[in-house]
């Protein structure tokens, strides 16, 4: 009896406990999370030591993010027949070339080439680490798998970007990029060691299935939500760096400081958009959309003010990436509702979505940086995008009621 009752309590702690495997897919995400944002806090120091423009430097930016919109649904089709442990293991191979090809880079072309590369390991790595995610764990805990999969990526903007951006501004950007291949080479032996071989892997996606998703007008109205909607605030938060130095008057340091508390900002950001997304999404973008454009609009006038710039920088990270959870359930409710089956790939272009948006903030920036406008409009700029992003959803929500 008394065996029995141990052998019962073992059982119960052994259903509770979360997988090992997990946390080494947390790593990975973290190391993958710190290397796309963490060049936005270095673009004045890659532009200053490889002689090019600050334009020209957000291309490291809108350039990665092209590579994963090209690698989250078409490299993930292309890779469907691969064991999902090797896959897993070839993608934060790549990351690490990636990132050691950037440590290494003589030149400007050859670093932006190493984003793309590794953009490319980024769109995989997401699309298919929601899957493993969910596979190592019972059907109950498969939401709380995935949440702590992401949390790495999370934890990268509150702690990897500003302490990347510590390490570049003082020991020089490549010592960053050198980090962060480490800190995947221990995502990737993590992986190796914790993550089963065994994982269930669902029928390959054909690229056939995924023209299906694109040719769904409701489903195709979520991706231009999520490009203008997201991507808006990166108009602004691309040249963030240089905007408090020359704009607000902060010193290097200081704008680490304040990319951490812009990145604590996005934590609770995150938390607050899970919550109130859970059952309309489309209501919860509407009013998410709406502060955040509000918040862009007042940075332009409050950019010159030192106090009142980090208050609004501080509510400019709670909206900027709560968004997130209602666009991405947004486009799975899409998929269920016209395409079911059709998930993960509604999932993976909305992923990809993500990045277009990142892309066209940054390229947009770019030019109002080079413009007579200057680096002090990219926030009124970014507003307007994410209008746009909100008169998006209100047609859907209008259709949809969701």
């Amino acid at each position: 009896m008394k065996t029995t009752t141990i052998q019962s309590s073992q059982t119960v702690a052994k259903k509770k406990s979360l997988p090992a495997a997990l946390w080494a897919l947390t790593i990975s995400a973290f190391a993958i999370g710190t290397t796309e944002f963490v060049i936005v806090g270095l673009l004045s120091t890659v532009a200053n030591d490889l002689g090019t423009s600050l334009t020209s430097a957000g291309l490291l930016v809108s350039l990665y993010a092209i590579g994963v919109a090209i690698g989250a649904p078409i490299l993930t089709a292309l890779t469907g027949k691969i064991p999902r442990k090797q896959l897993l293991m070839g993608i934060m191979l790549l990351f690490i070339i990636g990132n050691s090809l950037a440590a290494i880079s003589p030149s400007f072309e050859l670093l932006l080439l190493s984003r793309v590369v590794t953009g490319f390991a980024h769109g995989v790595f997401f699309s298919i680490g929601s899957t493993i995610a969910a596979s190592l764990v019972p059907k109950d805990k498969r939401a709380t798998a995935i949440s702590i999969m992401f949390a790495g990526l999370t934890v990268a903007i509150v702690t990897g970007v500003p302490l990347g951006t510590y390490i570049g501004q003082n020991f020089g950007w490549r010592a960053t990029f050198i980090g962060v291949a480490l800190l995947g080479l221990v995502g990737a032996i993590a992986s190796l060691a914790l993550v089963p071989k065994n994982i269930k892997q669902s029928a390959p996606l054909r690229l056939i299935d995924q023209l299906k998703v694109i040719k769904n007008p409701s489903i195709l109205l979520v991706l231009a939500i999520t490009a203008f909607g997201y991507g808006g605030t990166f108009v602004t938060f691309t040249y963030l760096t240089p905007l408090l130095e020359e704009v607000t008057g902060f010193s290097s340091n200081m704008t680490s400081v304040f990319l951490l508390i812009y990145g604590i900002a996005i934590a609770i950001g995150n938390i607050i958009g899970g919550k109130v997304s859970n059952n309309k999404p489309g209501k919860a973008l509407l009013v998410m959309f709406a502060l955040q454009a509000i918040v862009l609009f007042v940075l332009y006038f409050t950019a010159s003010s030192q106090i009142f710039a980090i208050v609004t920088l501080f509510f400019m990270g709670i909206l900027a990436f709560s968004n997130v959870p209602a666009l991405q359930l947004y486009v799975v409710k899409m998929a269920e509702k016209y395409l079911p089956g059709t998930e993960d790939v509604a999932s993976a272009l909305n992923i990809a979505a993500f990045n277009v948006g990142i892309a066209i903030g940054a390229y947009v920036g770019g030019m109002v940086v080079e413009s007579s406008l200057g680096i002090e409009a990219t926030p009124w700029v970014g507003g307007i995008l994410v209008i746009v992003g909100f008169l998006l959803t209100l047609v859907l929500f209008r259709k949809e009621k969701i």
